[in-house]
Parts: structure tokens; C-alpha cells; sequence
């Protein structure tokens, strides 16, 4: 049987987290507070469901010394794994917090390039998943095609699977296109992206983000706007949620937080609006914590919880 969640990971990373008193050119900066966290975008996501009570799997490209690392660290996290090699080494990303000035500098590297054969053992695996929802997450290495998350929309209809694609760009673009999406996760950035123009004016974004769902090809689409909440677009309307009022300590992995409470949410039956609420809940929750997609599954609770006295602002909706 499948897991309730399984996720894909084509490009995941170590992701080295630390802090500076201050953060200079050309000197040496002292880190301290180190950690590492296994990290890219399915495998956040399956972190974050675990920690929630899900059911996961994960499944990841990991090559060398690195790729070992990072299967250890999901390992001891006790997230299940399914670990495809890969002949390039997997990659280090890196955050510092400057301490100074509370800014947090991010350096994400490439990672290695991938061959037809190690992509397409990916996409095979996708046709193992007998159900469930799957979460295809992540930038995608050199050497995949850039429609990869097209075809794998593609075989997750044929098996009759849930599918949430959280991409950019092009290969967000070419998914949207295959179509059969149940679920997107933009930030404002990727999603004015996408739509080729900047979403300022009042109601521009909700707008545009029904009229996506409303071409038929994808059910719902949840745009992330950091510190300004986040929209969630169906068929029927737009709702936004303002940001929860939270100490931010860190950014890195907010969003696949986001991702991972609100299509837990879903495949245990949530509404659309409800499980919308749970992925806000996280993202805050990471947020306010260190590394990477770290959210306590009861600051989380706490946190949608105080959902509850949030009015749902709604906007171009039919019927509501």
C-alpha cells in the first residue's frame, strides 16, 4: 500500500544553517550554531508531514559522499526513503543569519547534473505509487527535461493519484500546460512570474489566480506572500489569509511547510479553505523557528487554532 503522502525530490541538498555577529567582505565571518538538515523541496515536505503525524515517503536522486549524508540524515529523522543513485554528488546549500542586522543570507548551489537514465528511473517511481497524494517539489537538476513535472502530471492521472507540483519558471509553466494539477504553491514572485506581469492592484492577484483555476488546469492554486498572508484560488473564488503575528527567526523552508500541512490536510479529507488554514498555521510556525523546515507540530495546532478567529476574507466568489 502506499504511503498517504508520497513526495519527489530531484535535486535535494544538505542544507548548513549558522549565524555571524556580522557578516563582511573579503574577512573570514565566524559561524556558530551550526546545523544540517536534509533539505530540498519533497524532502521538506515529507519532513514536515512526519512531524505532523503523516504517513511519507520520500523519494530523492542522491549521489556520493553527500547523497550518503543526506540519506543518513533522513534516516535518523525517521522519514522513509526511497533513494535513487545518482553519479554526480549531491549538493550543499547554505544560510547565515547575520546577527547585526537580522538579515539571513542564502547561498543555494546548482547540484550535479543528471542523465536520462537517472531521471527516468524518477519518473518510473511515480509509477509504482499505487495512491494517494504525490508531491513533486523542487528546482530541477541540469540534464532533467524541463517539462519532467508535465510528465509526471501526465502519469499521475493515468494512476489516478493527487498531484501538487511547487516549482517555478519554465517547468512550472510546461506542468501547467500537461494540466490534471490538483494543487500549485507559488510565491508572489513565481506566480507574477508565470503570469508575465506584476499583481500590485487590489483584488490583481486573487484575480489571476482564479482565472488559472478556472482554465481548467489545476483545481487550486495557494500563492504565498510572506509577510502579506497568502491566497488560496478554487473554481469558486478567492480567500486570503493575513500573516499570523509570529518572531521570525528564519525563512528557509517556509513554504514547503506550507505545502506539506496543507496536502496532509487535504488527503485526510479537509476542504479546500480548511486545509488552506493548515498551511498557513505551518508556515508560520517554521518560520519562528531555526533551520530548515522546522514547524513543532503543537505550535502548529496552537497556531491554526488561532485561525479560527480570523475572518477568511473572500473575494470574486460565486455562490459564497
Amino acid at each position: 500500500m502506499s504511503p498517504q503522502l508520497t513526495t519527489l525530490t530531484l535535486n535535494p541538498t544538505i542544507d548548513v544553517a549558522s549565524e555571524a555577529d556580522a557578516v563582511h567582505a573579503i574577512r573570514k565571518v565566524r559561524t556558530f550554531n551550526e546545523r544540517q538538515d536534509p533539505g530540498g523541496g519533497g524532502v521538506n515536505v515529507s519532513r514536515v508531514v512526519r512531524e505532523l503525524g503523516g504517513d511519507t515517503l520520500a523519494i530523492i536522486l542522491a549521489g556520493g559522499v553527500i547523497g550518503r549524508f543526506l540519506e543518513e540524515l533522513l534516516d535518523g529523522a525517521g522519514v522513509p526513503r526511497r533513494s535513487i543513485p545518482i553519479a554526480g554528488r549531491t549538493r550543499i546549500s547554505q544560510t547565515v543569519l547575520d546577527r547585526s542586522s537580522g538579515q539571513e543570507y542564502r547561498f543555494v548551489s546548482e547540484g550535479p547534473a543528471v542523465s536520462p537514465e537517472e531521471w527516468g528511473a524518477a519518473l518510473r517511481s511515480v509509477e509504482e505509487i499505487e495512491d494517494g497524494w504525490l508531491v513533486a517539489s523542487g528546482s530541477l537538476p541540469a540534464g532533467a527535461p524541463r517539462n519532467f513535472y508535465g510528465r509526471v502530471a501526465a502519469v499521475a492521472k493515468a494512476r489516478g493519484l493527487r498531484l501538487a507540483v511547487d516549482t517555478s519558471g519554465e517547468a512550472l509553466r510546461l506542468a501547467l500546460e500537461q494540466g490534471g494539477i490538483d494543487l500549485v504553491k507559488p510565491s508572489r514572485g513565481e506566480f507574477e512570474s508565470l503570469v508575465g506581469r506584476p499583481l500590485r492592484g487590489n483584488g490583481e492577484l486573487e484575480q489571476a489566480a482564479v482565472e488559472l483555476v478556472r482554465s481548467g488546469r489545476v483545481a487550486c492554486v495557494a500563492v504565498t506572500l510572506g509577510g502579506d498572508g497568502a491566497v488560496l484560488a478554487t473554481a469558486d473564488g478567492a480567500l486570503r489569509l493575513p500573516a499570523l503575528d509570529v518572531t521570525v527567526r528564519g525563512a528557509v523552508g517556509a513554504g514547503d511547510s506550507f505545502l506539506a500541512a496543507m496536502t496532509l490536510a487535504l488527503s485526510r479529507g479537509a476542504a479546500a479553505a480548511d486545509a488552506f488554514a493548515w498551511g498557513v498555521a505551518a508556515g508560520a510556525a517554521a518560520v519562528s523557528s531555526t533551520g530548515t523546515a522546522h514547524p513543532p507540530r503543537a505550535e502548529v495546532e496552537a497556531l491554526r487554532r488561532r485561525i479560527h478567529e480570523v475572518p477568511m476574507g473572500v473575494a470574486l466568489g460565486e455562490g459564497r
